[in-house]
């Protein structure tokens, strides 16, 4: 167990931390954890909920410079992010509440232009895909990029798996591209397995 010192220097550091970055995001909490070796850019269009923890050496972005005048990132209360993620937003990225993300995890609304093959793609700029949300209590698995595409609620996305299309609510989904493979059976009460579409194969009977 932590000594009665780490504890009270822990919550110091907290709360000087609080009051330094508070005033420079758009929403910050005394509950949030956000290691101090996190780069982070825009941080006025930043809204972190209470209790959100984020790990170390990674990347927060709310870019309007590339997208959208009122682009803003937000994550929910509660929610959970692990070591080096690069969450990109240039739109309207948002993270819901309780949403569990583990570490080496990408998530942007955007991706580098290479349609010139004369140029190198680092000097063709950036395009802006579909708006990105990440639906409540969802769990986002160890290496898994996810561009321009959403996920429902309750979902679970295996790791190092590549989303590039919506996911619905209450689903599992693995694989580069991710495809669905088990949704949720509300009548029966457990989870079965489905198609690419979601749709169930398999009787319960």
């Amino acid at each position: 167990m932590p000594s009665i010192v780490s504890i009270i220097v822990n919550l110091c550091v907290r709360s000087v931390q609080y009051a330094f970055r508070k005033p420079f995001f758009a929403e910050y909490h005394r509950s949030t954890v956000m290691d101090r070796q996190m780069r982070v850019q825009g941080r006025d269009r930043i809204s972190l909920g209470p209790n959100v923890w984020i790990g170390k050496w990674g990347w927060l972005a709310a870019d309007p410079n590339i997208g959208t005048a009122d682009c803003a990132l937000r994550i929910g209360a509660g929610s959970w992010i692990g070591d080096f993620a690069h969450i990109y937003a240039s739109q309207a990225l948002e993270i819901g509440n309780k949403v569990l993300i583990a570490s080496n995890v990408f998530i942007s609304d955007c991706t580098h232009k290479y349609e010139d093959p004369t140029l190198p793609v680092l000097d063709q700029g950036i395009r802006t895909l579909g708006k990105v949300r990440i639906g409540d209590g969802s769990w986002i698995g160890e290496g898994v990029s996810i561009q321009g595409a959403s996920i429902g609620k309750n979902c679970v996305i295996g790791s190092h798996s590549v989303v590039s299309r919506d996911i619905p609510d209450y689903c599992v989904a693995v694989g580069a591209p991710a495809r669905i493979i088990k949704r949720y059976d509300w009548e029966n009460r457990l989870w079965r397995a489905t198609d690419e579409q979601g749709n169930f194969i398999e009787s319960t009977i």
